[in-house]
């Protein structure tokens, strides 16, 4: 499902169910020491997707640790992305040599709640979802634009080590094509991050690849 709204460079692993024998890999058992049963599982699959992600681009696991703000470290030469909710994980990695950025995410196909939609817009979004609503009720996009900028930051933090508000990036969005642009509202060394997006079995997935 991801792989198909990702160029052929990046490679992709997704799991719709964890294993709960499935083991910590050496090197990472600090990061879910303390962690509940739910963290640990998604945690432990969302990292095994990653692995199996970096193998089919041919590189050795290795303990995936977080950055600064939580962002996973991937070795040298690659970038990557990692998403997991409810039933759901995955992982995009490709060599930056062929793609400079990932970012992908995945949330279920249900309405955002209204508190939470008023904190993740920016000037134009809400009229944009409006006119999108008339056109196709069946379809949450607002869970559909938040899903798309968290994509977003995914992509622009590991390449400016800047945070970036939801509002600091108005959104919009193609029904016809499937495809999503973000328009980035601060000084920013690019100015649009473009990016595909699908709903499938109940989800709502989003994912850039940057190549300059």
């Amino acid at each position: 499902m991801l792989g198909s709204l990702l160029p052929p460079s990046v490679t992709t692993a997704e799991a719709w169910a964890d294993d709960p024998a499935e083991t910590v890999f050496p090197g990472e058992e600090d990061l879910i020491a303390r962690a509940g049963d739910g963290r640990r599982r998604e945690f432990l699959t969302s990292r095994r997707c990653a692995r199996e992600a970096l193998a089919a681009l041919g590189v050795p696991a290795v303990p995936i640790r977080p950055g600064p703000r939580r962002e996973p470290l991937w070795p040298a030469g690659v970038a990557g992305s990692i998403t997991h909710c409810t039933g759901y994980r995955a992982a995009a990695v490709g060599r930056v040599t062929d793609v400079a950025g990932i970012g992908i995410d995945a949330e279920p196909h249900a309405p955002l709640p209204p508190r939470v939609l008023g904190a993740v817009t920016a000037p134009g979004d809400v009229e944009h979802l409006e006119a999108l609503t008339a056109a196709d009720p069946g379809t949450h996009w607002d869970r559909l634009l938040f899903s798309a900028k968290e994509s977003v930051y995914k992509v622009w933090y590991p390449l400016t080590g800047r945070w970036l508000g939801f509002g600091d990036a108005a959104l919009e969005i193609d029904p016809v094509e499937r495809t999503f642009t973000a328009r980035i509202l601060v000084p920013a060394p690019f100015p649009t991050l473009t990016g595909r997006w699908l709903v499938d079995r109940d989800l709502v997935v989003t994912a850039i690849a940057r190549q300059e």
